[in-house]
């Protein structure tokens, strides 16, 4: 029985809960299954390695932050055959994130809205989770740690936050992602303004080479980014990236904008739209700071990559890699090996 036949079964089901009710039964049941040794079903893409910030990803589909913000499921998620893993948003300390309902699905634009914000048990919980993991383990692939700041942190003394972050997490992580884009947390995307940016990647670069220093070993970091923005933004970005030397850049977030989901229930929720209408402002992006840093530093691509076809798109906008979240959620987890497939 296929992965893509069964998902077809179970979808109704889940769709027939609310969207963070059917999070809370399918990744417990993932990780049990994976635990069980019960998810040979599922077809694995080919291997097809890509070397990328110096890492060499067994292929180029990956899973994008915020299915997994403690890292509780990575086996469980490993066994959907991704080229990376990458869970969090992380922040320092324990938060509740936002009150609830806070996650919301839109079928007919094949998009969800959420404003989770943050919600995890802090970076030591998430540390432990890493460790215990058989995938941290026994070194089987490519893990992501993606840290943020804490909602009740002064956006002056974000800094603070993402280098505390990046301490715990550095020796545990096969790359470092920092989330200044997320919308569900007040005032964050301000990090993204020039001279804001300029003074936390300057810090982060320093912590950086003094934590390979400290390790003896070298763990790129990767600045994730809103699809919010205009060409003089993303030529500013570019220009601070290149200036503070970072590894890649994660293009992108979700989006605030609603053109796309006008006159759909939920439609005008809070909080950050993602799925097909993300898209086309996502490539926008990455076809925009491949044009400003050209091979210099390569881009992860996300946003909206519901069939092959959109990840072989996002691949032609200038990406070396692509990452998956809202397009799972609708097409279950024969998408992996479908873009695998159309990318190799």
């Amino acid at each position: 029985m296929s992965d893509k036949f069964l998902y077809a079964l179970a979808r109704p089901l889940l769709f027939s809960l609310d969207a963070e009710s059917a999070h809370h039964l399918t990744l417990p049941a993932l990780r049990r299954a994976a635990a069980l040794g019960l998810t040979g079903f599922i077809s694995k893409p080919a291997a097809d390695p890509r070397t990328v910030m110096g890492i060499s990803f067994p292929n180029p589909v990956g899973l994008a932050a915020g299915l997994d913000k403690d890292g509780s499921y990575i086996d469980g998620l490993a066994a959907l055959g991704f080229g990376s893993i990458e869970i969090g948003t992380v922040t320092p300390r324990a938060q509740p994130g936002n009150p609830k309902p806070r996650m919301f699905r839109l079928p007919a634009a094949h998009a969800i809205i959420n404003r989770m914000g943050f919600n995890n048990g802090g970076v030591d919980a998430f540390v432990a989770n890493v460790q215990g993991s058989r995938f941290y383990q026994g070194k089987q692939g490519v893990l992501g740690l993606n840290i943020g700041k804490n909602a009740d942190t002064p956006i002056e003394r974000a800094a603070d936050d993402y280098l505390h972050c990046l301490e715990k997490v550095y020796p545990y992580a096969s790359y470092v992602t920092v989330n200044i884009s997320s919308p569900n947390t007040k005032n964050l995307r301000q990090l993204q303004g020039a001279s804001e940016l300029d003074a936390l990647l300057s810090q982060l670069k320093e912590a950086q080479l003094r934590l390979a220093d400290k390790h003896k070993r070298y763990v790129p970091v990767a600045l994730k980014i809103a699809p919010d923005i205009d060409a003089e933004q993303i030529k500013n970005i570019a220009d601070a990236l290149l200036r503070h030397k970072l590894d890649g850049v994660i293009a992108t977030n979700t989006t605030i904008t609603r053109d796309a989901v006008k006159g759909l229930q939920h439609g005008e929720e809070a909080g950050g739209l993602s799925g097909a209408p993300v898209f086309e402002l996502s490539n926008q992006v990455v076809r925009g700071l491949k044009a400003e840093l050209g091979d210099a530093l390569p881009i992860i691509g996300v946003g909206g990559i519901l069939s092959g076809s959109n990840a072989k798109a996002k691949m032609q906008a200038g990406a070396s890699l692509v990452q998956l979240y809202s397009g799972l959620i609708y097409r279950g987890p024969a998408l992996v090996k479908e873009c695998a497939d159309a990318l190799r």
